[in-house]
């Protein structure tokens, strides 16, 4: 296992203003030699060919467009090959736009029977580039307000295909976890919301919320779990209905498969389940 002060500062970096010079010099002076700092870098950046990747040849995917608040929203869809309604599921990034993993993730969901699209956040930024550090940077430049306006719109895409049957949720990873809280909020229509290690809704907001909530955290992510207990004694008191789970001794972002020091093959299989349970429950 790593240095839990590496995965701290991989996560600053990767959450923060933290210029890559700046987190090369870090940890070298953590790792102790400029050598050992670059054997540490494949084990914490994203390797997406190393990804479990899930077959689309059973499934029925395509890209599509739909009218966001600022322009058109790039977006990936899946479901299975029978062409009939499905409830649907949006699914949301992390802070490097929609990229291989995202997609793999998308076609997961497919597989179990939804209706499933994953829109790109950066599609008025010029969408995902390949360089992680670039799309960093992308995230900086959005106006959050505006891109929940452009998720929000995914629901009204979806209304309009006759592949989908009206029944909606969402699941999101780290940002994209934050984003699924602030759907829960500002989508009346959500039945089911997801967060994998997100930022939390405004306390405040949490009586607009109509959806079921499911949450997943790592016990080892302080940076998010800060508002945790806020934001459970939020919901109890509003009556939202919601699950909270908390994955023992993994990091964040333990779901990515593409990321060898964090991913916790135990802990991601049993939230994907817990997802799928709670989508099951809430969407069919």
């Amino acid at each position: 296992m790593l240095d839990q002060r590496i995965i701290n500062l991989y996560d600053e970096y990767t959450h923060k203003p933290l210029t890559r010079k700046d987190f090369l010099t870090r940890l070298i002076q953590i790792a102790g030699s400029s050598a050992a700092a670059m054997s540490l870098l494949p084990l914490l950046e994203s390797d997406y060919g190393t990804a479990r990747l899930t077959p689309a040849s059973d499934l029925y995917t395509e890209y599509v467009s739909y009218p966001g608040f600022t322009g058109d929203i790039h977006t990936y869809v899946a479901r299975p090959k029978a062409e009939k309604p499905y409830a649907a599921v949006v699914v949301i990034h992390e802070n490097r736009g929609r990229n291989a993993h995202i997609e793999d993730v998308t076609r997961r969901a497919a597989q179990a029977g939804y209706l499933a699209i994953a829109p790109n956040a950066l599609s008025p930024l010029g969408g995902t580039p390949a360089d992680e550090d670039e799309a960093r940077k992308l995230f900086t430049q959005l106006d959050i307000k505006e891109a929940l306006q452009n998720f929000i719109r995914a629901f009204d895409y979806l209304a309009t295909r006759k592949d989908c049957n009206g029944h909606f949720g969402c699941v999101g990873f780290c940002w994209g976890g934050a984003m699924s809280n602030m759907l829960a909020v500002n989508v009346p229509s959500l039945r089911a919301a997801v967060a994998f290690y997100g930022r939390q809704a405004e306390i405040a907001d949490v009586p607009k919320i109509k959806a079921a909530v499911q949450l997943h955290y790592a016990s080892l992510d302080e940076r998010v779990n800060a508002g945790m207990a806020a934001y459970e004694t939020a919901l109890k008191a509003a009556g939202v209905k919601y699950e909270q789970h908390v994955y023992e001794g993994v990091q964040h972002a333990f779901h990515n498969d593409t990321s060898t020091a964090r991913y916790n093959e135990a802990a991601a299989k049993l939230a994907w389940e817990r997802t799928m349970d709670f989508f099951e429950e809430h969407l069919r």
